[in-house]
């Protein structure tokens, strides 16, 4: 069974685990509703993408 040689040092312990970070979600406000949804989203309550009117709801 393979053994470490040495204590893996603190440094190189938070450098692999620096990826292990959560994402955070880009929840922005609408302009028009006032309402949070994701960006580069449609609006599905409105239909409204970019300004302008996709979706006929």
């Amino acid at each position: 069974m393979a053994v470490p040689k040495r204590k893996t040092s603190t440094s190189k312990k938070r450098m692999r685990r620096s990826h292990h970070k959560l994402a955070t979600l880009n929840i922005v406000e609408d302009k028009k509703s006032g309402e949070y949804k994701l960006s580069h989203h449609v609006d599905l309550k409105s239909g409204y993408y970019n300004g302008k009117k996709i979706l006929d709801i």
